[in-house]
């Protein structure tokens, strides 16, 4: 009797290890398993040598750092290949004052486009490109941009955060966004910002961003998917178009002139583009300077649109307002309905079996 007992026990005793390890593999099957990462730099140079002889018994204590040399100008990409993924990469490239921080998270903790595209499939190549974030390395350090004023950090987040559509004024948001709410979540989005540590070099940037579509190409022996943001859509535009597979443009700071030099590389390379905007832009405050702006940018990119059509090119031109998704800045991949917005995404690109 007491044998049957035991074996009773150790029965039930397997079994509960067993509904266990099924919750575990359950819970696996939902997260995300990653089959390799790593970072590596792409692009730049190296400065010639300062005159004079190196001396190594004195190397970093030597002021005049004669005889030496600094890498400078490339970017810097960090990458994730998912398990059992379809081998497509994306390369992301931030906008202005941003750095591959933000496609990775969401202000107030949620999945950023990272790892919902690693979700589904894709693997992601996330760029800080030269001058900036993890690619700090420049020449001449700046102090009198943009950036900086006088050598100091130049404030001015109150400024981008009207001229991105988040609220006429911080931390009041417009009505019906789908930006984060909360002191918590706007602390974390501010913190992201950064400043260029050396001038902003678009032709410099196109070539640093060209050698990182180059790497990848050879990493994954795929073309990218080329995910730009904002100021990033400018030199997505500097780009070359031999590893570029399409182009998905998040509100870029503009569209390359009709027939330009520029114009004329993609419809002769025939990228498919996909340019989205978020709300607030029509129907934007007209005394705020930035809804004219947003309006002229996103007018360009529509008559570019309707031209590279015309011309045998493949370009799609999304107000997400008029597809019934309400409520987006500047930072849609950021905000509460991202998902709905990466699905979007997807299915523009199931179109053009990527």
């Amino acid at each position: 009797m007491k044998r049957i007992y035991l074996e009773l026990a150790a029965l039930v005793i397997s079994a509960i290890a067993l509904a266990a390890c099924n919750q575990v593999e359950a819970k696996h099957a939902e997260g995300l398993l990653i089959e390799k990462q790593g970072v590596f730099s792409s692009g730049g140079r190296v400065t010639a040598p300062i005159p004079g002889d190196y001396d190594a018994t004195k190397n970093w204590m030597d002021f005049t750092r004669k005889g030496t040399t600094t890498h400078v100008d490339h970017a810097n990409t960090f990458y994730q290949i998912p398990a059992n993924g379809n081998g497509t990469p994306i390369v992301f490239l931030h906008g202005y004052g941003q750095t591959r921080t933000g496609w990775q998270a969401t202000p107030d903790g949620r999945e950023g486009w990272s790892d919902i595209f690693l979700k589904k499939g894709y693997s992601v190549f996330l760029v800080d490109q030269p001058r900036r974030g993890a690619a700090g390395a420049t020449e001449e350090i700046v102090n009198n941009s943009g950036d900086t004023d006088g050598g100091k950090f130049k404030v001015g987040e109150q400024a981008w955060y009207t001229h991105f559509r988040i609220g006429r004024v911080a931390p009041e948001r417009y009505e019906g966004s789908q930006f984060p709410a909360g002191a918590e979540a706007q602390n974390q989005f501010f913190c992201q910002m950064t400043p260029n540590t050396g001038n902003y070099d678009e032709a410099l940037f196109g070539k640093a961003l060209s050698a990182v579509l180059s790497d990848t190409q050879k990493m994954t022996e795929k073309k990218s998917i080329y995910i730009t943001h904002s100021q990033g859509g400018r030199v997505g535009w500097a780009t070359d178009t031999d590893n570029m597979a399409a182009i998905i443009a998040v509100e870029p700071g503009g569209a390359p002139q009709v027939g330009s030099e520029t114009y004329q590389k993609f419809v002769a390379a025939k990228v498919p583009i996909l340019f989205l905007f978020g709300d607030y832009i029509k129907n934007g405050p007209e005394d705020i300077m930035s809804t004219a702006f947003w309006q002229g940018v996103m007018n360009q990119c529509i008559d570019f649109a309707n031209h590279y059509n015309e011309d045998g090119g493949d370009a799609t031109m999304i107000y997400l307002p008029d597809v019934n998704i309400n409520g987006n800045s500047h930072f849609m991949f950021q905000e509460m309905n991202n998902k709905e917005i990466a699905d979007l995404v997807e299915n523009w690109l199931k179109t053009k079996n990527l």
